[in-house]
C-alpha cells in the first residue's frame, strides 16, 4: 500500500486539481471527478495518477477550509471590547466562513470537521485558553471547564450545521449572536459574589 501511495504524482497538476475542486464546490456545491476533468480538460488518467479518489481531493480542500476557520479564531483578546462580545464575534466568524462555502459542501466539511479528533482537540484547547483568561480575570463563575467547553463545541457545531442549510446568512448570524450571548450570560460572574 505504501508503494502505491508513493507512486502517485505530486506536481502542479495536483494543485490544479485541488483548486478546480474547490472552485466547483464554490460554484455549484457538488463536485465530481467528471466535473474536475471537464473544467481542466484532462483525462481520467491525469486525475488517477495523482489521487486515488475524489475523497482524497475533498479531504485536502476540507483541511484548507478548516485552516482558514482556525486562523479567524486565533485572534487574541486585546481588552478593547467586552470580553463576552469578543467571544461572540470570534465564534460568529466560524458561521460566516461556513456560509462562504456552498451548502452541499458545507455538510461534507461539517461531517469531516466533527469526526476529526485533531480538529476537536484544537477547538477544545482554544476554548480552554479562553476559559483560563476568563478565570484569571474573574469574568466567569466557577464552572466545570471541560463540560462547558464540550457544550459550547456542540452548540456551535450543531447551530452551524443546521442554520447554514435553513436560513439566510444575515438572519443566521443575528440569531446565533443572540443565542450564544444568552449561553455566555449564564457563565458570567455576578459582581459582588
Amino acid at each position: 500500500m505504501k508503494e502505491e501511495q508513493n507512486s502517485l504524482i505530486k506536481d502542479e497538476m495536483s494543485e490544479e486539481i485541488i483548486r478546480a475542486a474547490a472552485e466547483i464546490v464554490t460554484e455549484s456545491g457538488e463536485v465530481t471527478v467528471r466535473k474536475i476533468l471537464k473544467k481542466l480538460s484532462v483525462t481520467n488518467r491525469v486525475f488517477y495518477n495523482r489521487f486515488h479518489n475524489l475523497e482524497e481531493v475533498l479531504k485536502i480542500v476540507y483541511e484548507e477550509t478548516a485552516e482558514k476557520v482556525r486562523e479567524s479564531l486565533e485572534r487574541e483578546y486585546d481588552g478593547k471590547q467586552d470580553f463576552f462580545d469578543f467571544i461572540v464575534d470570534v465564534v460568529a466568524d466560524t458561521l460566516v466562513l461556513s456560509y462562504e462555502v456552498k451548502m452541499k459542501f458545507n455538510q461534507y466539511v461539517f461531517e469531516a470537521d466533527s469526526l476529526s479528533d485533531s480538529n476537536y482537540e484544537w477547538y477544545m484547547k482554544r476554548i480552554e485558553k479562553l476559559f483560563a483568561y476568563a478565570h484569571e480575570h474573574q469574568l466567569i463563575a466557577d464552572i466545570d471547564d471541560k463540560a462547558m467547553g464540550y457544550a459550547i463545541w456542540c452548540f456551535c457545531r450543531g447551530y452551524n450545521a443546521d442554520a447554514v442549510t435553513r436560513v439566510p446568512k444575515d438572519e443566521a448570524i443575528r440569531d446565533f449572536k443572540y443565542s450564544f450571548k444568552m449561553l455566555l450570560n449564564g457563565l458570567k460572574l455576578e459582581k459582588g459574589k
